[in-house]
């Protein structure tokens, strides 16, 4: 097993009504003023809008809001956001919402504590933040699992550049999570949920690393356990019990728990990052699910024995040679088919012509090779894309 360290202090208030809390809460923290982070209107149409305005006006705290957050968030905004709390004198930040308003939440509060740093500097460049404003967050949606890791994932749509970047700073002081809030996500938004939930621990188990049997099992556990209850979700949208595992499952999945010991590095996600770049309307899980069974086919055989295990334990696949590996990568294209999700690229809108541009920009124009099993640099992406682009 590698060396860790292992640090989670986000502290996670669980279950129905959890949210109303959310006044109290904030208020052991004494904020001048809160800055109020969220999308669209969803969180209006589902009343969690007024519940929170309720609580904080409740405690006497002053706020402003910040909203208009879009899926595959952009920095644009978030420069907004710094200005508007710059101005306000905001000192604590709120994000209510999904992965991308929580990630914009923590952009803008790095900016807003240290303004003289430009916060797209932290995804272009080796720098981090060396501050940043106590952030809560309210999740209404389980994906991004942003409500407890230490990662931000920002888009420059200027620049079509997406890139994401860890640091400590990124941790939620708290995250509130009642499974009720996410109800009335649609089945596409629900389906690309459980693809990220299990991709960021599904990458975890297929990353490099010596024996580490409790960090394997509990990964496998939490995988089976998404596409258990995913599809109970996806079918049912307000069975409480399968909402709950797929809203815990998202904070465990990229708390790091899942990757412990292992050589973390992702290379689906780092591959997906370009296509939602180029094509902003592309859910980030379904990028993933376009990606994931060809990238599989590509390294399985320098990982066979993972690829082995990955069958038995979560498609319960008999043998022990690399049939038993394809049969695994088949079955879970298929999952990803039964919950609406894309199997290629071309699925996506993405054309045959794309996809040089798309392995130059994930190599950073040939100068990155992403390590694992089977290290990816330029030809190796191109291929993968290639792959991934044939409908099925």
């Amino acid at each position: 097993m590698e060396h860790f360290v292992y640090y989670t202090p986000t502290k996670v208030y669980f279950g129905k009504g959890e949210e109303k809390k959310v006044g109290t809460i904030i208020k052991g923290f004494s904020p001048r003023k809160v800055m109020l982070v969220y999308g669209g209107g969803s969180i209006k149409k589902i009343g969690l809008y007024d519940i929170v305005i309720d609580a904080l006006t409740k405690e006497g705290i002053d706020f402003v809001e910040l909203g208009g957050v879009q899926a595959n968030p952009e920095v644009s905004l978030v420069y907004e956001g710094i200005r508007l709390g710059l101005e306000a004198g905001v000192d604590f930040v709120l994000a209510v919402g999904g992965g991308s308003v929580l990630d914009t939440a923590k952009d803008i509060a790095h900016g807003i504590a240290d303004p003289d740093v430009d916060v797209w500097e932290f995804h272009s460049t080796k720098r981090l933040p060396e501050k940043t404003l106590r952030k809560g967050a309210i999740l209404t949606l389980s994906a991004a699992g942003s409500e407890m890791s230490n990662s931000c994932v920002m888009t420059n749509a200027a620049t079509k550049v997406k890139h994401g970047f860890a640091s400590d700073l990124n941790r939620f002081d708290f995250a509130i999570e009642n499974p009720e809030l996410t109800y009335s996500v649609s089945k596409y938004q629900t389906a690309c949920g459980i693809v990220d939930i299990a991709m960021h621990t599904m990458e975890r188990f297929f990353s490099v690393g010596d024996v580490s049997d409790l960090t394997d099992n509990l990964a496998l556990g939490l995988i089976k356990n998404t596409f258990d209850y995913g599809k109970i979700a996806y079918e049912n949208p307000t069975d409480y019990n399968a909402r709950a595992e797929l809203m815990w499952a998202s904070s465990i999945a990229h708390n790091g728990l899942t990757g412990m010991g292992r050589k973390v590095t992702m290379p689906v996600h780092q591959m997906e990052h370009e296509l939602s770049a180029l094509k902003t309307d592309i859910a980030h899980g379904a990028g993933l699910a376009a990606l994931w069974a060809s990238w599989a086919r590509y390294v399985c055989h320098d990982a066979q024995d993972r690829f082995v295990r990955y069958a038995h334990d979560i498609w319960g696949i008999e043998g022990d040679g690399m049939e038993a590996a394809l049969e695994a990568i088949l079955r879970q294209e298929d999952y990803y088919k039964a919950i609406g999700m894309p199997t290629s690229l071309e699925e996506l809108g993405i054309l045959e012509s794309d996809l040089e541009y798309l392995a130059l920009r994930c190599s950073y124009d040939k100068s990155r090779v992403i390590g694992g099993y089977k290290p990816i640099g330029y030809q190796e992406m191109l291929d993968i894309y290639r792959l991934a682009f044939p409908k099925r």
